[in-house]
C-alpha cells in the first residue's frame, strides 16, 4: 500500500504546487520541494525515498528525450562551441574542484570527486523550470547544456566510485577511453535508434506509433549502456535525430497526439521528482548523525559557492579565449554581453540527476567496510539543491532584469516569415495541385481567393484568418486544401533547412498545420 499513497500524495502535491506557485510568485520547483518535505512528516510517508535508479533509468530517458525534441537545433549548432566546453570541460573542472573543496574540509580524495562528480552536472529538470523565460539563445545555450553534460559527470562518477570502492586503478588513458567509449557510441546509437524512430513513425496506426515513439529513448538508453557508452547522450541525439525527420514523416494525428502526451507526461515526471527530492531531505537528515549535521551544512555551503564561483570564473576564462582565438566577423554576432555572462554562473541549477547519483553510491567497498562518507556526500547534495532551488531560483529573475537582455522578437518575425513565404508558395502552386487533382473551377477559385485574402492579411499586420468552416467543404474542397497544406508544411521545413527560421517557429505552424488538416478530415486517433 505504501507505493499506492505515494503516488496519491506525489499527485495531491503536484495539484497543489500548480495553484499555489503563481499565487505566491515563487518558482514551481521550489515549491514543489517545500511540499515534498512537508509530506515527509506523514508518518506513512517518512520512509519514501527517491529511487536511484528510477531517475537514472526511468525519469531521466523520458526528460531529456522530449527536451531534445523541443529544443532548437539551429541554436545548438550556431553556439555549439559554448556549449560542447560546457557540457564537459566545465564538468571536468567542476568536479575536480568540488572535490578540492572535499579535500580542504578533511575528505579523501577520491571519496571528495565521488561528490564533486555528483554535484558537476546542470539539471535539465530544473534548468527548464527556472530558466524558462529567457530569450531563445540563452534557453537554448543552458538546455542543450544540461542535455549532454549528465554523460560527461556519471563517466567520472563511475569511474570514481570504482576506485574509491577498491574494485579497479585506472590511468590517463583508460579515463580517456572510457570517455572516448561514452561519448562516440553514445552518438552512433543515438543516430541509428534515431532513424530506427523515425521509420517507425511511418506507422499508419496512430497508438501504435506512438507506442513505438516512447519506447524509442529507453532502447537507446539501453543500447548505449550494455556498449558502456553515455546511454544520456544516446538519448539526446535519438531526440534531435526523429525531431529532424518527424515533421515530414509522423502523420498528423500522430504528432498531435505525441504533443498532448508528452507535454502532460513530461510534466508529471518533473513534478514528482522534485517532490520526491523534498521527501528525501528528511531521509537524508535522519542517516547522518546529529553531530555531523553542522559540518555537512557547512560544507554544502561551501561547495555551493564553489559551484557559482568556478561557472564564474569558467565562463570568462572560456569567453576571453574564444574571443583572442576567433576574431571573424560572424563570431562577433555571437557574443554576449558582460552583465549576460555574469548571468549564466547562476543558472547551475543542481537536481535530481545530482541526488540520484549520490544514492547510488555502493554502501559497502571490496573488502565489505561501508563506503567512506557515504551519508555526508548524500546530505551535502541535498544542501546544494536546496540552495540551488531556495536561493538561486527567486534571485534569478532579479539577476535576468540586472542583465538587461534585448527582447526576444525574433521568434514572431520568424512566425510572420514563414506564414507569409508557405502562403505565397500554396497560392503559386494552387492551379497545378487543382489541375493535378482534378479539382472544380468554382471550388479552386474559392480557395484561392481564401488563400489571398490571408496573405493580404499577414503582410499587413502579421494576422491571419480562421479556418474555412469545414462543415461546407466538399470533398474537392478538402483534397485541394491538404494539397496546399502540404506545400505550406514542406515550405517551413525549407525555412527551417536554410536555417532561416527556428525549430520553435516549425513546431508552433505545424501544430496548427496539424490541428486543420484533423478538422478538415475529421480523422480520429486509431
Amino acid at each position: 500500500m505504501l507505493a499506492l499513497e505515494a503516488i496519491v500524495a506525489i499527485g495531491a502535491a503536484l495539484v497543489v504546487a500548480a495553484v499555489l506557485a503563481p499565487r505566491l510568485r515563487i518558482p514551481l520547483a521550489l515549491v514543489q520541494v517545500v511540499i515534498g518535505v512537508l509530506l515527509g512528516f506523514i508518518p506513512a510517508l517518512r520512509h519514501v525515498e527517491l529511487p536511484s535508479e528510477a531517475v537514472l533509468l526511468l525519469f531521466l530517458p523520458a526528460i531529456l528525450f522530449w527536451e531534445s525534441i523541443t529544443t532548437s537545433l539551429r541554436e545548438t549548432r550556431r553556439y555549439i562551441r559554448v556549449i560542447v566546453l560546457n557540457g564537459t570541460v566545465l564538468v571536468v573542472v567542476t568536479a575536480f574542484a568540488v572535490a578540492g573543496v572535499g579535500v580542504w574540509f578533511g575528505m579523501p580524495w577520491v571519496v571528495a570527486l565521488v561528490m564533486g562528480a555528483a554535484l558537476a552536472p546542470t539539471d535539465a529538470t530544473a534548468v527548464g523550470s527556472l530558466a524558462a523565460g529567457l530569450p531563445l539563445r540563452n534557453r537554448t545555450i543552458l538546455r542543450a547544456e544540461s542535455l549532454i553534460n549528465d554523460g560527461t559527470a556519471l563517466v567520472i562518477f563511475g569511474l570514481a566510485v570504482s576506485v574509491a570502492a577498491g574494485e579497479a586503478q585506472f590511468t590517463p588513458w583508460t579515463v580517456t577511453w572510457a570517455l572516448a567509449v561514452s561519448y562516440i557510441g553514445g552518438i552512433a546509437i543515438g543516430f541509428a535508434v534515431g532513424m530506427l524512430g523515425s521509420y517507425l513513425r511511418r506507422l499508419p496506426q496512430t497508438t501504435a506509433s506512438n507506442v513505438a515513439m516512447v519506447t524509442t529513448p529507453f532502447l537507446a538508453f539501453l543500447a548505449a549502456e550494455l556498449i558502456h557508452a553515455s546511454g544520456v547522450l544516446a538519448v539526446v541525439v535519438c531526440g534531435l535525430v526523429i525531431a529532424q525527420r518527424g515533421a515530414r514523416i509522423a502523420r498528423p494525428d500522430a504528432r498531435d497526439q505525441a504533443r498532448s502526451f508528452w507535454t502532460l507526461t513530461t510534466y508529471i515526471l518533473n513534478g514528482a521528482l522534485f517532490v520526491l527530492i523534498g521527501l528525501e531531505l528528511q531521509v537524508v537528515v535522519r542517516a547522518l548523525p546529529s553531530s555531523d549535521l553542522g559540518f555537512g551544512i557547512l560544507l554544502g555551503v561551501m561547495v555551493w559557492i564553489a559551484l557559482i564561483a568556478v561557472r564564474l570564473a569558467f565562463t570568462f576564462t572560456a569567453t576571453f579565449i574564444i574571443r583572442t582565438v576567433d576574431r571573424r566577423p560572424y563570431q562577433r554576432t555571437l557574443r554576449a554581453p558582460t552583465r549576460a555572462l555574469v548571468m549564466n554562473a547562476f543558472t547551475g541549477y543542481r537536481g535530481a540527476v545530482s541526488l540520484a547519483a549520490a544514492l547510488a553510491i555502493p554502501l559497502t567497498v571490496e573488502d565489505g567496510a561501508a563506503f567512506p562518507m557515504r551519508n555526508l556526500i548524500v546530505f551535502v547534495t541535498a544542501v546544494v539543491i536546496v540552495l540551488t532551488l531556495a536561493v538561486q531560483g527567486p534571485l534569478f529573475p532579479v539577476i535576468v532584469r540586472w542583465a538587461h537582455l534585448p527582447d526576444d522578437t525574433t521568434g514572431e518575425e520568424e512566425r510572420r516569415l514563414a506564414l507569409i513565404e508557405s502562403s505565397r508558395a500554396a497560392l503559386e502552386a494552387l492551379p497545378s495541385l487543382a489541375a493535378s487533382l482534378g479539382i472544380d473551377d468554382d471550388v479552386r477559385d474559392k480557395i484561392i481567393r481564401e488563400t489571398e485574402r490571408r496573405l493580404a492579411s499577414l503582410e499587413v499586420d502579421g494576422e491571419s484568418e480562421d479556418g474555412v468552416e469545414t462543415a461546407r467543404a466538399k470533398e474537392q474542397y478538402t483534397r485541394l486544401r491538404l494539397a496546399c497544406m502540404h506545400v505550406k508544411r514542406e515550405t517551413v521545413l525549407r525555412l527551417r533547412d536554410e536555417r532561416r527560421i527556428d525549430d520553435t517557429v516549425v513546431r508552433e505552424l505545424g501544430s496548427q498545420l496539424d490541428l486543420e488538416e484533423l478538422r478538415l478530415t475529421g480523422r480520429e486517433v486509431e
